[in-house]
């Protein structure tokens, strides 16, 4: 193939995948089949299973050649279309040389690289591909293959590049999550007739510590990890009363919240604050360790092979990505086309020539 054959490929193939919706509450499994289409010649591992909401999905494993090489990953799934003005769906490329839709660069614009660049190497060459679903919601695919692909296994990795947008620029290492979910109940009634009982009565003073443990994080030195920027841990809440009217006492009360931290720190005294603060209000609370932060040295050959593909030094990320569940079968990179900062926005948005100037750098990567 040549530069030019390739960057066509890679943006029609992109502009395919991004006309396909495959938003996280809905199956997967049109845009699966548009990407096994692409892959002939590779042994395929179909796996499949139902979400929470028993919703088909499917993630895929992609090997071709002997075992020992590097694998290229990406999610199929992207965040609702909350905010756009235009059609989500269109994968319109303007004057610029930018494409915009849902998923142009979070991340089916980076996806249509890996697949372009693994075509394009010789057939004897090993080359994997890791494609995944649900990474916006609850990494089920990435989850099902790290425990279940025997694919990925016999394909025996020595490395992954997880291809998240991060502008053609290397990343050793991002922050892992828990995410908590505490749940207060009321009785529901007309407000005005005292006889039912607000959730939101015990779910406030559990905010109130939230919001202690929330500036402690900030502003205490134990938690601080100056190789981050923001050197401090993310600690979001976000509160849902369900849709309860104003004139209605509230039944059920939630308040969820996602604690980002690095390698260094220990989640484990924030879990225990968050444990013991939930027993002090009667709240059930259920939380989620989203497997480990990847991050590796400075030093590791991946993140060497990295730097020298691309001139740029490895840095770190405050966003999370598959690899704090696909690192438990090799050491990951974070390394993609795109800018996060245009990611989860109706302004989504990548440049043609960045997908086109990835197909390289993963071969180069790939060829080791």
């Amino acid at each position: 193939m040549t530069d030019r054959t390739d960057a066509e490929a890679v943006t029609a193939l992109a502009a395919d995948l991004v006309r396909i919706d495959s938003r996280s509450f809905v199956s997967n499994l049109p845009l699966a089949e548009r990407i096994e289409a692409e892959l002939s010649g590779f042994e395929i591992e179909r796996l499949d299973y139902k979400d929470a909401n028993g919703v088909a999905k499917r993630a895929l494993v992609a090997h071709r050649g002997g075992p020992g090489g590097l694998a290229l990953s990406g999610h199929m799934d992207t965040v609702p279309d909350t905010g756009w003005q235009e059609d989500p769906f269109s994968a319109r490329v303007d004057a610029q040389g930018m494409m915009h839709g849902l998923g142009t660069a979070d991340m089916k614009g980076p996806v249509a690289a890996c697949i372009i660049a693994a075509q394009g190497l010789p057939a004897d060459m090993p080359v994997t591909l890791l494609i995944t679903t649900d990474e916006e919601t609850t990494k089920a695919g990435a989850i099902l293959i790290a425990e279940q692909s025997t694919l990925a296994r016999r394909a025996a990795l020595r490395g992954i590049v997880v291809a998240e947008p991060t502008g053609l620029a290397p990343i050793r290492g991002h922050r892992g999550t828990v995410n908590f979910e505490a749940v207060a109940s009321g009785s529901q009634a007309h407000s005005s007739t005292g006889k039912g009982v607000n959730a939101n009565l015990a779910l406030i003073p559990f905010l109130e510590e939230m919001r202690n443990l929330h500036d402690r994080l900030r502003e205490e030195e134990t938690f601080r990890d100056d190789g981050y920027e923001p050197p401090f841990p993310d600690f979001n809440i976000v509160i849902d009363n369900h849709g309860t009217a104003i004139n209605v006492t509230v039944a059920r009360a939630t308040a969820r919240m996602k604690f980002r931290y690095s390698r260094k720190l220990d989640p484990a005294p924030v879990v225990q604050a968050v444990q013991d603060a939930a027993a002090r209000a009667g709240l059930a609370l259920t939380f989620n360790i989203d497997g480990s932060p990847p991050e590796l040295p400075p030093e590791h050959p991946l993140v060497a092979a990295a730097e020298a593909a691309t001139g740029q030094k490895a840095g770190t990320v405050a966003f999370g990505t598959d690899a704090t569940r696909l690192n438990a079968l090799a050491p990951c990179v974070i390394l993609g086309p795109g800018d996060i900062g245009v990611a989860h926005t109706p302004r989504e948005e990548v440049p043609v020539a960045q997908l086109a100037a990835a197909v390289p750098l993963f071969r180069t990567l790939l060829r080791g």
